[in-house]
């Protein structure tokens, strides 16, 4: 088998140290591993297939005489901009896990379940995109359901762990909680959301848009449709969770006029999609939800149900672990698919 030699960028950060995870976890083929962060995190040692690698310092000629074949960007929008083609300048294909390339045209935007073909496109630029967490999940959701029926419309309204803000999300709720239970959460620090988390609700994910929505919402709207070649209305509302990992979402989805949703059929062809996992059966209080999602691959769905008005009309509800599916993992499968591409070429 051939091997690649891979960088990880922000190999410190949450996604950069489940890339490590879920690489090993599928056996990736790596011949030799450079993780890179910023200075501060020179010379910790992380593990990755038995094998023990120091961090080294992101700088614009490290990638030079390394020979780095694939390059994962988990470090942040600003750092994908700056660094990014001087990976791409070594000869390496980044594969780039912010939102800083993903509505360039001539860059692909790829969920391999649902677009593997758009992998080919790589060689313009060197570069492929990954989408955002949340649109990952839906669009596996809804590719079958439109190769079904045709979709018209999409809404989906968002429940968001903490995990989606990072390692700083996930601490502040952890405290919040340890301050709520010595009955000092008065005295808690807001710094990662806009409002206090713990035992709340925000409903503020990203920055507020001139149209009255979030950056992260007109993500969702923007992505899918780059990603399914669509050009259906998607409306989205983002909200943040008292969750740690794995986000949920309740999608309607609004098909083609005179389309009559057959649900045995609809919960058939998801049941039957490249990683999604059907749970729904309410009589057994079965259904998706983040402890079950967590430290998986799968995206799972339940409560689908046909509108009581509507025949077009069809709700589910989706739960998948951001910070793999939703980030790592996708990655992870962007490159072995262009591995096979590489390889049949």
């Amino acid at each position: 088998m051939n091997t690649y030699n891979i960088a990880v960028v922000g190999a410190s950060g949450a996604v950069g140290e489940e890339l490590f995870r879920v690489l090993e976890e599928v056996e990736f083929p790596i011949g030799n591993l450079l993780p890179l962060a910023s200075a501060k995190s020179v010379g910790v040692e992380i593990e990755c297939q038995g094998k023990s690698y120091k961090i080294q310092e992101l700088t614009e000629d490290v990638f030079v005489d390394k020979q780095i074949d694939i390059a994962f960007f988990s470090a942040g929008g600003s750092i994908s901009a700056k660094f990014a083609k001087y990976a791409v300048e070594s000869g390496a294909v980044v594969i780039d896990n912010t939102s800083h390339f993903r509505m360039d045209p001539k860059i692909p935007l790829v969920v391999p379940e649902v677009n593997p073909e758009d992998i080919e496109e790589w060689e313009e630029t060197g570069i492929i995109a990954n989408p955002n967490c949340s649109t990952i999940q839906m669009v596996q959701l809804l590719k079958p359901l439109h190769d079904l029926y045709g979709i018209k419309r999409v809404d989906v309204s968002t429940y968001q762990a903490v995990s989606g803000a990072g390692k700083v999300g996930m601490e502040e709720l952890v405290k919040q909680m340890q301050s709520f239970f010595e009955f000092k959460l008065d005295e808690a620090k807001v710094e990662a959301f806009a409002h206090q988390i713990a035992l709340n609700v925000i409903p503020h994910i990203d920055v507020p848009q001139e149209n009255g929505y979030t950056k992260e919402e007109m993500k969702m709207v923007n992505e899918t449709n780059k990603i399914m070649h669509s050009d259906f209305a998607v409306s989205a509302t983002c909200v943040r969770v008292p969750v740690l990992r794995s986000h949920s979402e309740s999608i309607t989805i609004t098909f083609e006029d005179g389309v009559n949703v057959d649900v045995d059929k609809a919960r058939e062809v998801l049941g039957a999609f490249e990683n999604v996992v059907v749970i729904d059966d309410m009589s057994k209080n079965e259904y998706p939800m983040p402890i079950i999602a967590t430290d998986t691959d799968e995206t799972y769905v339940g409560r689908i149900r046909k509108d009581l008005y509507a025949d077009n009309i069809l709700h589910i509800w989706g739960v998948a672990d951001q910070v793999r599916v939703g980030a790592a993992t996708n990655s992870v499968r962007i490159a072995q698919k262009w591995i096979k591409l590489e390889e049949n070429a």
